[in-house]
């Protein structure tokens, strides 16, 4: 387009572009959960199914694991993910934040957060927003040139996620709407929530946009009494959904996700598939689920989703190809071919390094009367300990009773080097046997919060 001076605008029951009528068919793909290499493959894969918009979070925890240190390289890059997608021939949708959810670590925010004692996420909180400012201002000035009234592919903008489910500070999305427009943004504004969330998570001049995997009965009444003579967008429709240590892997069967999407766009909704392509949740980065019941997701983000978490096309993938075909008035181009797989050999285990043996390999110990949660160890210039494993270690002089409710993953207790059993969200008490003397315990855990332990 040789024009970028009206932007995605949201004036009247459609979408516009630059004035003429426009639909998004988008879809999610992280680039934090995708190795850079196969970035264009994903996004190739992604056109070639009729798609015309990609969504991505932005991690902020990746990108400032030290406060005031700052990481947007290798594949960190957001610049140029979004500069492939532009060349691809995708349009962008950037949802920054700064909580993600996505079933990520913290929800993207900075485990060095934490270390305030007051702190109130999600708030405006003046801890929590310093903090935010920060970090938008080093990525927004990275993003700014990127917007589509500037000559880019960026036409819109989330503000913050899903916040009508938690809505705990009425005012803060309006400081985050405020806080991206000061600091530059001039495209389209929108919020994005389940049903019973966008009452409280929609703001005055913002879009609402909602998410579900099944169009209830009344969405539509609902939608046009929320924002009436507005654009219809499912900012997430779930093509599948997240897997969960020790579970089944979830599968949404494809004539089911075919016969809604099919109906969402007939009833002429826009729409983001949630996911396109999950891909994985590399290291730590998992994030868990706590609605009356501890549930950390797995490694992999595969999600059912059309792409395969290794990039292949699914059944999934071709059926709705078909679909956005009969949408579009010009021919798709054709998927790249699949990429070679490796195949890799057993290996053979044949020794291993005890916990205790490791020890003298790692950071001097530190002495404290109680436990300290990781978040506040002093490490990495004063911002602590963010993801793995912490040991604490006392003198047992006696068995009994050992009960912890601070343990908020899973710690594996040792006594004289010997297993005694397993705390986590489940079991908050053991028994630790009768000791002869003075015995060393320890306490190896993934997290730990504040509070005793012994």
């Amino acid at each position: 387009m040789s024009r970028r001076n009206l932007g995605l605008q949201a004036e009247s029951e459609d979408f516009t572009l630059e004035g003429e009528k426009f639909r998004i068919f988008g879809g999610s793909l992280h680039y934090f959960r995708v190795p850079k290499l196969y970035w264009r493959d994903r996004m190739l894969k992604m056109k070639a199914c009729g798609l015309n918009t990609l969504t991505t979070y932005v991690a902020w925890n990746l990108h400032e694991p030290q406060r005031g240190h700052f990481d947007f390289t290798d594949n960190l890059d957001i610049v140029e993910f979004i500069k492939v997608a532009e060349e691809v021939g995708l349009w962008v949708l950037l949802r920054p934040g700064p909580y993600i959810c996505s079933e990520w670590e913290l929800g993207g925010l900075p485990s060095w957060l934490l270390r305030d004692p007051g702190m109130k996420l999600r708030t405006t909180y003046k801890g929590f927003i310093d903090a935010v400012d920060s970090f938008f201002d080093q990525l927004l000035s990275l993003i700014m040139p990127l917007q589509y009234k500037k000559g880019g592919p960026i036409i819109a903008f989330q503000v913050e996620n899903e916040y009508g489910a938690y809505a705990k500070d009425p005012k803060y999305l309006t400081y985050v709407k405020q806080a991206l427009v000061k600091r530059g943004v001039v495209e389209l504004l929108m919020t994005s929530d389940n049903k019973e969330g966008t009452e409280k998570g929609h703001i005055d001049e913002v879009l609402a946009a909602i998410n579900f995997k099944k169009l209830g009965p009344g969405l539509v009444s609902f939608l046009d009494k929320v924002q009436p003579n507005k654009p219809k967008m499912v900012m997430e429709y779930w093509t599948g959904w997240f897997d969960f240590w020790g579970g089944l892997h979830h599968v949404f069967k494809v004539d089911e996700m075919m016969e809604i999407v099919g109906d969402i766009l007939q009833k002429g909704f826009s729409i983001n598939l949630y996911m396109f392509h999950g891909g994985t949740n590399f290291g730590f980065m998992n994030g868990a689920t706590d609605f009356n019941q501890y549930k950390p997701l797995i490694t992999s983000y595969d999600y059912d989703a059309p792409l395969s978490e290794a990039g292949d096309l699914t059944l999934k993938y071709h059926k709705l190809r078909e679909l956005f075909h009969k949408y579009i008035d010009r021919a798709l181009p054709d998927p790249p071919p699949p990429l070679e797989k490796a195949e890799y050999k057993s290996i053979e285990i044949t020794g291993y390094l005890p916990l205790q043996d490791t020890l003298q390999y790692v950071a001097q110990p530190i002495s404290s009367k109680s436990p300290i949660n990781m978040e506040n160890l002093p490490f990495n210039n004063g911002n602590g300990q963010s993801y793995g494993y912490t040991l604490y270690e006392t003198i047992v002089s006696s068995g009994g009773k050992l009960n912890s409710v601070h343990v908020h993953d899973r710690a594996q207790v040792f006594v004289d080097d010997k297993s005694v059993g397993i705390l986590d969200y489940n079991i908050i008490e053991i028994t630790v046997p009768e000791v002869q003397g003075n015995k060393k315990t320890e306490c190896f855990s993934g997290k730990l919060w504040k509070g005793q332990l012994w």
